[in-house]
């Protein structure tokens, strides 16, 4: 099976991880899909501002936590997934979107499993991440603990892989920043730590 892939080095590298029945091939832009014919998969995960997505019928695998595949009015051979850093090397994966015969033909190449959820922002779990960082802001906010010691509380309470500021970083602030401002319009729950926001601002200045 022939996937193209177009990705920061990071996603590149856990995409790959246990698929050597996979011939990869990396895109680069400018990027169009006429260029990679024969192709049986395409995964955009670092989206150019313009890309034409009925040049393909084959499947492809965006990487949009936030916008909708409703919101982005794409067709139905185009299916989201969460490619931040962290997500792509998971057994499971949550997917939005028409799961076809195509598509789980990819996800069993990929040795993935393959959750559908609703077409919503933030997925699901990327959305319940987000909100135990935004917690962990406010903690620090309030002066409750350091970074260093929140982070590992969280790891030996929850068993969880990272703490909440050291996911923060491997996911990118801006990344958590913009799914909490997208969700918060809907639930003020989600509204940004002030903190978050200034880090945030100050990372991406």
């Amino acid at each position: 099976m022939n996937i193209v892939v177009l990705a920061s080095d990071e996603q590149w590298k856990e995409l790959m991880v246990n698929t050597t029945d996979i011939q990869w091939i990396r895109a680069a832009l400018p990027f169009s899909f006429l260029d990679y014919p024969g192709t049986d998969a395409f995964f955009i995960l670092n989206i150019p501002e313009t890309i034409d997505y009925s040049q393909t019928t084959k499947p492809v695998f965006i990487n949009s936590v936030v916008f909708t595949l409703k919101e982005l009015q794409l067709p139905e051979h185009v299916v989201r997934i969460n490619g931040w850093n962290t997500f792509l090397n998971r057994p499971v994966w949550e997917a939005a979107g028409t799961i076809t015969d195509e598509i789980a033909t990819v996800m069993q190449a990929l040795n993935k499993k393959i959750i559908t959820v609703a077409d919503v922002p933030g997925l699901v779990a990327a959305s319940v991440i987000a909100m135990i960082i935004n917690e962990a802001y406010f903690a620090l906010e309030d002066q409750v603990s350091t970074k260093a010691a929140i982070d590992t509380a969280m790891k030996l309470g929850t068993n969880y892989p990272y703490g909440p500021f050291e996911w923060a970083e491997k996911t990118g602030l801006e990344n958590i920043t913009a799914l909490l401002k997208r969700l918060s319009t809907a639930e003020s729950r989600y509204q940004p730590a002030d903190l978050l926001i200034r880090e945030t601002t100050l990372q991406t200045s």
